[in-house]
C-alpha cells in the first residue's frame, strides 16, 4: 500500500514537474522570438539612418553646384542648409524607435530637410545651365537614387514593426511583452502635405 501511494505521489511531481518545465519552454520560446523580432527592428532601423546619412552627405556638393550658378537664390540655399544642421545635431540613438515624441521629432527633422531639398530641385529647374551640368546631374540621379533607397528602407522598417507590434501585443505573448520591458515600436508616417507638390515663387 505504501508503495503504491508512493508511486502516486512519485507521479503527480512528476506531472507538476512536466508541466512546469512545459511552461518554462513556452514562455522561453516566446521571449525569443520577440528578442529576433527586436533585432529584425533594430537591423532595418539601421538601414533607415544608413540612407538618411546618404542623403545628408550628398547635400554639401549639391549645395555648393547649385550656389555656383544661381547665388541668388540665398534663401532656399541657407534653407537646405539649415535643414541640413537640424538633421546633423539629432541625437539619435537606437531607443528613438521606443519613444512617440523623439521618433516624432527625428521624422518631422527628416520631413522638413527632404521639403528643403525639394525646394532646392524646383528652383535648379529654372537653371538651364545647371540642369545641364555633369556635376549637379549626377548629384541629382544619387540624390533621386538615396530618396528611393529611403523610401524602401522605410517602407520595410515599418513592416518588421508591424510584425514586432502585433505579437507584442497578442496574448499571451503580450504578458511576456510587458514582463520583459518589450516596448511597442513607433511608425513611419507620411508627413502632412506630403501629397502637395512645393511651390516657388520669384
Amino acid at each position: 500500500m505504501k508503495s503504491r501511494g508512493l508511486i502516486i505521489t512519485l507521479a503527480v511531481i512528476g506531472a507538476i514537474v512536466l508541466f512546469v518545465v512545459g511552461i518554462l519552454m513556452w514562455g522561453v520560446g516566446i521571449y525569443n522570438s520577440l528578442v529576433g523580432l527586436d533585432e529584425s527592428v533594430a537591423s532595418t532601423w539601421s538601414q533607415v539612418e544608413t540612407q538618411y546619412q546618404r542623403r545628408a552627405d550628398l547635400i554639401p556638393n549639391l549645395v555648393s553646384t547649385v550656389k555656383g550658378f544661381a547665388a541668388q537664390e540665398k534663401a532656399v540655399l541657407l534653407g537646405v542648409t539649415e535643414a541640413r544642421a537640424r538633421v546633423g545635431q539629432l541625437n539619435v540613438t537606437k531607443d528613438v524607435v521606443d519613444d512617440p515624441q523623439a521618433f516624432a521629432k527625428f521624422q518631422a527633422v527628416q520631413d522638413e530637410f527632404s521639403a528643403a531639398i525639394s525646394r532646392l530641385l524646383v528652383v535648379a529647374e529654372n537653371y538651364p545651365t545647371l540642369k545641364s551640368n555633369e556635376n549637379f546631374l549626377s548629384l541629382q540621379t544619387q540624390l533621386e537614387g538615396t530618396e528611393n533607397r529611403i523610401a524602401v528602407a522605410r517602407r520595410n522598417y515599418n513592416e518588421v514593426v508591424q510584425d514586432y507590434n502585433t505579437t507584442v501585443r497578442r496574448f499571451p505573448a503580450s504578458f511576456i511583452a510587458s514582463f520583459a520591458g518589450f516596448l511597442e515600436k513607433q511608425y513611419f508616417k507620411a508627413r502632412e502635405g506630403a501629397e502637395t507638390v512645393p511651390e516657388v515663387t520669384f
